[in-house]
């Protein structure tokens, strides 16, 4: 590539971010003039700089490489699989987490929310999946979630956590510009709506000061309820790494607590 498009491929992120020249300069502590040059092709960054206004830009891991690459440097961030022996001690924290969260559910997921680990606890909330082809690796834990054959039907609040989950996968979009959760995105949309549940709509009275959306979902042990949150490494190096989240689910009530620890564990484990 050029170092106009370079230049383009910056600019693009920027506006992504809604930044103006002035903005990202400031942030990066360089002159407008310098970034305006850089831009425009009529100066070439340093390989510091280059690192330095990606990481300003909250450019994804995955593609600062190209970017390093199209101003003629060499790519910084190793990619490897979960299952390469430099990863072992990763692998190993990520089972630590999964397993330290029992007896509540919790899994990991890459940046395409296709699983790759899962605790023990996640078995008794997927009893009742009807189309079993959901639960065959690899496992998109959103087509899973909002298929109406999946958990879609027995999800009480549906309307509310279809909505919550649309909306950041949107924002991972709007971050990424990844067109495979584009794609995720439309097919998402255009499932079917499955039918409400028995308890309907009157479950989602849980009064949570709008700090959360809970997870309202209808077991054989009745109606659980969940908050989560999601983790994810800090300042990691490795791209495959920089882009696996663990979502744990925590009770968002006593009674829930209360069953979920009273419930058998089923095996879990990576994809």
């Amino acid at each position: 590539m050029t170092a106009a498009s370079l230049g383009d491929i910056l600019r693009e992120w920027r506006r992504r971010r809604h930044l103006s020249q002035l903005d990202l300069a400031l942030d990066a502590e360089i002159s407008q003039r310098h970034l305006s040059f850089i831009e425009s092709g009529r100066a070439a960054p340093s390989r510091d700089l280059l690192l330095h206004l990606t990481e300003r830009l909250g450019v994804p891991l995955r593609e600062r490489n190209p970017i390093l690459i199209a101003a003629g440097y060499a790519p910084v961030f190793a990619q490897r699989s979960l299952d390469d022996p430099a990863l072992v001690p990763a692998r190993q924290a990520i089972d630590m987490i999964l397993k330290g969260h029992e007896p509540f559910p919790a899994l990991a997921v890459d940046r395409h929310w296709m699983l790759v680990s899962a605790n023990a606890a996640l078995g008794p909330l997927l009893a009742g999946v009807e189309d079993e082809s959901l639960l065959a690796p690899p496992v998109n834990v959103l087509r899973l979630s909002l298929h109406p054959d999946g958990l879609g039907r027995r999800i009480v609040n549906f309307t509310v956590w279809r909505n919550h989950l649309l909306e950041r996968l949107q924002q991972q979009i709007a971050a990424s510009g990844d067109p495979v959760l584009r794609n995720l995105l439309d097919e998402l949309m255009a499932l079917p709506r499955p039918p409400a549940p028995p308890h309907g709509a009157a479950d989602e009275a849980h009064d949570l000061g709008e700090i959360a959306v809970p997870l309202q979902i209808e077991t054989e042990a009745g109606v659980l309820s969940f908050l989560s949150t999601t983790t994810v490494f800090g300042t990691p190096l490795d791209i495959t790494l920089s882009e696996l989240a663990i979502e744990s689910f925590f009770p968002a009530d006593t009674r829930t607590a209360e069953v979920l620890k009273a419930l058998p564990l089923q095996p879990g484990g990576r994809e």
